[in-house]
């Protein structure tokens, strides 16, 4: 990894995250369907892998070395937001399960939180990085939201792509209406007084997959789906959805509609069905 310097810039800051996110790839291609794969089970009895804690570890260890001011939220080793006014939120492997079976959708997110004087947070920086799917998902405050896609000289897919960097800038879609919508989501589980009136959304909607985890929300940010929803998140599988769909031109906040990735569940949108989405899911 390059050396760089503690700064307020947030350029830089997103090009640390790429070279953090370039590390995790590494790591988790080469355990990805491997045949000694170490699996166990946490305390809350959700799978881990050697790979997670090895992402994890990496991560930790390189902003040691380049923001050792920085405080850091992390899914297995514990968290110390620290005192600087900025800390980062990793999540290792996004999609475990997946993982762990050989499905692809699986990625590392990686995000910087800022926190005012106040105390308000802001994710201000967010990456979600998907080796497997051959993508990754970017945004800076202030700066846009890009999809890059590896994809080798396949000259014909990279015709809409800034030839030097591969990055296609986001934008959501413009569907107005529920009924127009594609709503994506993981499953039927945790959803509580929300279920009923989630699953008559569903059924009023022009589309409904359940393709779930990060890739829900990456599709919103991207204008394939309008909808994404998942009841219960921790911070660390939110808060780089949560800028990137922002900078995108979309909405993120919880089932509630409280702003931010810190509500303990995760709702996107293309912000123009954000408050009849809302509406829909507390009658």
């Amino acid at each position: 990894m390059s050396n760089y310097v503690s700064t307020n810039d947030l350029q830089d800051d997103l090009a640390l995250a790429h070279a953090l996110a370039d590390l995790a790839d590494a790591i988790t291609l080469d355990r990805y369907q491997a045949q000694d794969l170490v699996i166990t089970n946490k305390p809350d009895n959700t799978p881990v892998t050697d790979a997670d804690r090895a992402v994890e570890t990496a991560i930790r260890e390189a902003l040691a070395t380049h923001r050792p001011t920085d405080g850091l939220v992390g899914e297995e080793f514990g968290s110390d937001k620290g005192t600087s006014g900025r800390y980062w939120v990793i999540d290792p492997i996004d999609g475990t399960k997946n993982f762990m079976r050989g499905v692809p959708t699986w990625a590392t997110l990686i995000a910087l939180v800022s926190v005012d004087t106040s105390g308000e947070e802001e994710v201000v920086v967010g990456i979600a990085s998907a080796p497997a799917l051959a993508r990754r998902w970017s945004a800076a405050k202030g700066h846009g939201a890009f999809v890059r896609f590896n994809s080798g000289n396949n000259d014909e897919l990279l015709e809409d792509f800034d030839s030097a960097s591969i990055n296609k800038k986001m934008s959501v879609s413009k569907v107005k209406e529920l009924s127009d919508a594609s709503i994506s989501y993981s499953d039927f589980v945790g959803w509580g007084d929300r279920l009923e009136p989630f699953q008559k959304m569903l059924a009023n909607a022009w589309r409904t997959r359940g393709i779930g985890d990060f890739w829900s929300h990456m599709l919103v940010a991207e204008g394939a789906v309008d909808v994404a929803i998942e009841p219960s998140l921790a911070v660390w599988d939110m808060a780089a959805l949560d800028i990137i769909v922002r900078e995108a031109g979309g909405t993120f906040t919880n089932t509630a509609g409280q702003n931010g990735p810190f509500g303990g569940s995760g709702v996107s949108t293309n912000g123009l069905l954000h408050n009849a989405v809302i509406n829909g899911l507390n009658p």
